[in-house]
């Protein structure tokens, strides 16, 4: 073997030793991550099956695994031992679980407007939120008319606890008294009515009348923040991204995960849900329209602290910037791709 030769084996045993190493390690590692939704798999979570249907998440070097929540799930305290690193909480669960000493933060808000409406009769004389109080009888969740009743008592005139009957997830009680309200999501109940009845119900979005919670909160442990920020960051950019593609892309394979999860879930209510999101502004507007969906601020939550404290849910000492961690979210993350839709 000639010295050309030798010189021409050792650079191609060279080349070939630099090949295996790229090819033994990755350009990044993947962390894997679990993220526990509040309830069964809906288009109030398409932002997150889309941004796992279309990449976005391995695009971030995340591989994330949603576990959906419903009846008997307990993923806030799945979150709270470590078996979960992210949940979908609510701003006001935050604000209390300061006092209680929860060490949980809110790190971004994917509803812009709380998404929960009082829904009336069709052809109830009822005009405004307001004339709401005429009624005998409103069907809420204890977990309402502990937190947004106090609020509709202490901003309204004329309502009472003597209306509260529970709300079990059933419109039949509404459906037979005519002289009745009842809770539900703009997203759900009134899709659900108006496919029983053939009438859509009259629609009171609590937002639009000065009910100023978040919803839809990305919600971790503040270890989780210490620990890892960049982690954070990625799966709230990533989430983000997911919100402006389901919302304004193509959002067939993120829906086709929802049915996977949940295979009641039909097409028209996702459709219906989409439609109400866009119509009422529940993600993409407010401070979301200038610095991005899912933009959180302090301001909004010193807001929520002082309706709090004025109907004592909450002590006027509590820390209430404990509750939240605004430098992942407001950047003008993925506003571009509504640009391009």
């Amino acid at each position: 073997m000639n010295a050309s030769t030798l010189s021409s084996t050792a650079a191609t045993a060279g080349v070939l030793t630099i090949c295996l190493a790229l090819t033994a390690s990755p350009a990044f590692s993947i962390d894997k991550i679990s993220f526990g939704t509040d309830w069964l798999a809906e288009a109030d979570h398409g932002g997150f099956y889309q941004a796992l249907a279309d990449g976005t998440y391995a695009k971030y070097g995340l591989d994330v695994e949603i576990k959906q929540g419903g009846p008997g799930a307990q993923n806030r305290a799945l979150l709270l031992a470590g078996k979960l690193d992210f949940y979908l909480g609510t701003q006001q669960e935050q604000l209390t679980g300061v006092e209680e000493g929860i060490p949980l933060v809110d790190v971004a808000a994917f509803y812009q407007k709380n998404a929960q409406v009082i829904l009336t009769h069709p052809d109830a004389d009822i005009e405004t939120f307001g004339d709401i109080a005429r009624l005998e009888t409103i069907y809420m969740t204890h977990g309402g008319f502990g937190a947004y009743f106090e609020w509709m008592k202490a901003n309204f005139t004329g309502f009472r606890d003597e209306q509260f009957k529970p709300y079990n997830f059933s419109s039949a009680p509404f459906l037979a008294d005519t002289r009745s309200a009842q809770q539900g999501l703009i997203t759900a109940e009134p899709y659900e009515i108006e496919r029983q009845t053939g009438k859509e119900p009259k629609i009171f979005l609590l937002a639009d009348s000065g009910y100023a919670p978040y919803a839809t909160m990305i919600t971790v442990q503040q270890n989780l923040i210490d620990r890892d920020p960049d982690l954070v960051q990625r799966f709230v950019d990533a989430s983000i991204e997911g919100w402006y593609n389901y919302l304004y892309g193509d959002n067939a394979a993120a829906n086709v995960l929802i049915k996977k999860d949940n295979p009641e879930m039909t097409d028209g209510q996702i459709v219906y849900a989409i439609d109400k999101m866009k119509q009422y502004g529940i993600v993409d507007s407010g401070e979301a329209l200038t610095k991005g969906i899912g933009c959180l601020s302090a301001e909004r939550y010193k807001q929520l602290f002082d309706a709090l404290v004025k109907v004592n849910l909450l002590q006027p000492d509590t820390d209430y910037t404990k509750a939240f961690d605004p430098r992942f979210s407001c950047k003008g993350v993925g506003m571009s791709l509504k640009e391009r839709s």
